[in-house]
């Protein structure tokens, strides 16, 4: 799998939270992003990532705390409207596959 190029970077960087104005500071968000992607793409379990990406706790927990904060969402529409603009993505191309979903158990739509 490849790192992220810069002009890949460009789109995301943006959307993504800034970091804290105290304490120690974070690792390197685009390390951080090229492990996520990794471990997302590979399906690997985080603990096997590769140590280039840094320590995998963090880049679970930033993960993690990036979701909470819609941070993927704000990449997937930028990355969308990207795509519509430039006339690469259009509405009959797009999918959503439900077995990536988790059904729960009593939950209705």
């Amino acid at each position: 799998m490849s790192e992220l190029t810069d002009e890949q970077w460009k789109l995301i960087e943006p959307h993504l939270p800034p970091p804290a104005r105290t304490g120690r500071p974070r690792n390197d968000d685009r390390k951080t992003v090229n492990g996520i992607l990794y471990v997302l793409i590979t399906g690997c379990r985080w603990m096997d990532m590769p140590e280039r990406h840094g320590s995998h706790k963090s880049v679970w927990e930033r993960h993690k705390k990036w979701s909470e904060k819609g941070a993927w969402k704000k990449v997937l529409d930028a990355l969308v409207a990207k795509g519509y603009s430039g006339g690469k993505v259009k509405v009959d191309s797009l999918s959503i596959d439900s077995s990536t979903v988790p059904a729960k158990k009593g939950e209705r739509w």
